[in-house]
């Protein structure tokens, strides 16, 4: 029982009221082709500046450009200090950076946003009580969240920021312990995410840390876009949190 009451009390700290979880453990096969590439213009990726918060916020994804029926929204002050989250393992600090919608590295800029939706059909007006109920509970299992962080880098800072996540990724594959809003949280098991082709390099990571009584995942994509990092963390109230490739394809190509 106080499991749960953890994991109730940790759910409730974002503004769509779920928490942003990252664990460790994968890469898609674009990683490991590029890892000894050397491009022409590696002398001017290492002079790129990096984008300010000012030119970041206009690259977030808005209500207009988001998918049908989801509810865009900024994490207030007081929910991103709620969020804010320390480990056990110093070699685990870049997943709990990604948890807490913090910079990887030494950002020259940070933007967020969340995206909120839900799953099931709506509630008509005129079921009978026991049916709205039911399509009520429906309606609140289906429902995710996904924070949206977009950090940006000098030179080279970004590539070496998204090889610090994956590296903290293999280190923390057994386990580690969160701690956030002053409740600790203990990630079971890491396993790769679901798959994902986007910008010059991506990761995702699945997170277990539920138990027999509740089953509970997060998951977590990393994307590399030249010298910008987006970072998606998703979460649901249904075990499992289904990746929304809808969110990170429309994110990613407002990158350019």
């Amino acid at each position: 029982m106080r499991n749960a009451l953890v994991r109730r009390t940790v759910l409730t700290a974002s503004a769509v009221s779920l928490t942003l979880l990252v664990t460790a453990c994968g890469a898609d096969k674009k990683d490991d082709t590029k890892a000894d590439a050397k491009p022409s213009g590696a002398s001017s990726a290492a002079a790129a500046k990096g984008k300010t918060d000012a030119e970041l916020t206009p690259l977030l994804l808005t209500q207009a450009e988001a998918p049908k029926d989801s509810v865009v929204k900024a994490p207030s002050a007081d929910a991103l200090k709620k969020l804010t989250a320390t480990t056990d393992k110093a070699e685990c600090k870049p997943l709990g950076q990604a948890a807490s919608m913090e910079p990887q590295g030494t950002s020259t800029g940070v933007a967020r946003t969340q995206v909120g939706g839900t799953s099931g059909k709506p509630v008509d007006p005129n079921a009978s009580e026991a049916d709205k109920l039911k399509a009520g509970l429906e309606m609140l299992a289906g429902a995710s969240g996904t924070s949206v962080t977009l950090t940006s880098y000098d030179g080279k800072g970004a590539e070496e920021a998204f090889a610090g996540f994956k590296k903290a990724g293999t280190a923390c594959a057994g386990g580690y312990t969160m701690t956030q809003d002053g409740e600790a949280l203990k990630i079971n098991k890491v396993v790769a995410g679901d798959a994902v082709t986007a910008g010059d390099e991506s990761v995702s990571f699945l997170a277990d840390f539920g138990d027999a009584e509740t089953p509970m995942a997060g998951q977590v994509v990393m994307v590399r876009k030249g010298n910008t990092l987006a970072t998606f963390s998703v979460q649901s109230m249904s075990g499992k949190p289904v990746l929304p490739k809808d969110v990170v394809e429309a994110q990613v190509k407002k990158l350019g």
